[in-house]
């Protein structure tokens, strides 16, 4: 009976050291296991915490790269930039260009005649008057004795509409003619010229001389065209 009750009493012994040995391991587990879940967390959180920073240092001032290609984007946006600076200076250079081009045109008309102001006849609708006495007779191809026509067309219209381009300055082929009339005599005549869609116009003064054609005498720029 002893030897048997102290047999039960060391298995008790035993499985109990089994049951504290089991509950040591797994108590253990459980720590390792609870200390690597905190060591990950405590890493994510320290991530999340490092980024708002580096961001706000970013906002601060710090260079933050960007991509390739928004570089190059903005280095094309700069050359377009520049390429239409460029474009619009060249416009504003040619508009100069082409405006002193046409005060150059307008301060050599005639045939660079040198013209002179003169006292107007008191027209109220007449800007300025002048004449030249470089104007020269245009020629002719008419002889005998000379009778003024203003029949369109004729040789001695077409040398007049000559005359009356040479005494504006006009180029002939681009002058409207809006009105040509008798200059009070048969040697003299008047017209009103301007040229193409310029509404600058002019009433020329024109007289005969024989042997040599027409020849302009005085001009009068126009405030309006009164014969339009």
């Amino acid at each position: 009976m002893g030897s048997r009750f102290n047999q039960r009493d060391q298995k008790r012994k035993v499985n109990k050291i089994y049951n504290i040995a089991i509950t040591i391991v797994s108590i253990l587990i459980v720590i390792v296991a609870v200390s690597i879940f905190l060591s990950d967390g405590g890493t994510e959180t320290k991530k999340t915490t490092t980024e708002p920073k580096q961001v706000a240092e970013t906002e601060k001032g710090k260079v933050v790269d960007k991509p390739a290609g928004k570089e190059e984007e903005t280095d094309s946006e700069k050359e377009d930039a520049v390429g239409d600076s460029e474009a619009t200076e060249e416009d504003a250079e040619k508009e100069d260009s082409k405006a002193t081009e046409e005060d150059d045109a307008d301060s050599e008309k005639a045939g660079d005649a040198e013209l002179v102001e003169v006292e107007g006849s008191g027209d109220g609708n007449v800007a300025s008057t002048y004449t030249s006495e470089s104007w020269k007779p245009v020629g002719t191809e008419q002889s005998g004795e000379h009778t003024t026509s203003f029949e369109k067309g004729s040789v001695d219209w077409n040398e007049m509409s000559k005359a009356i381009a040479s005494g504006a300055g006009i180029d002939e082929g681009s002058m409207k003619l809006w009105w040509l009339q008798n200059g009070g005599s048969p040697t003299t005549a008047i017209g009103t010229v301007s040229e193409g869609d310029n509404p600058k116009t002019f009433r020329v003064y024109i007289e005969w001389v024989d042997g040599s054609g027409w020849k302009p005498v005085k001009v009068e720029e126009l405030k309006t065209n009164d014969k339009r």
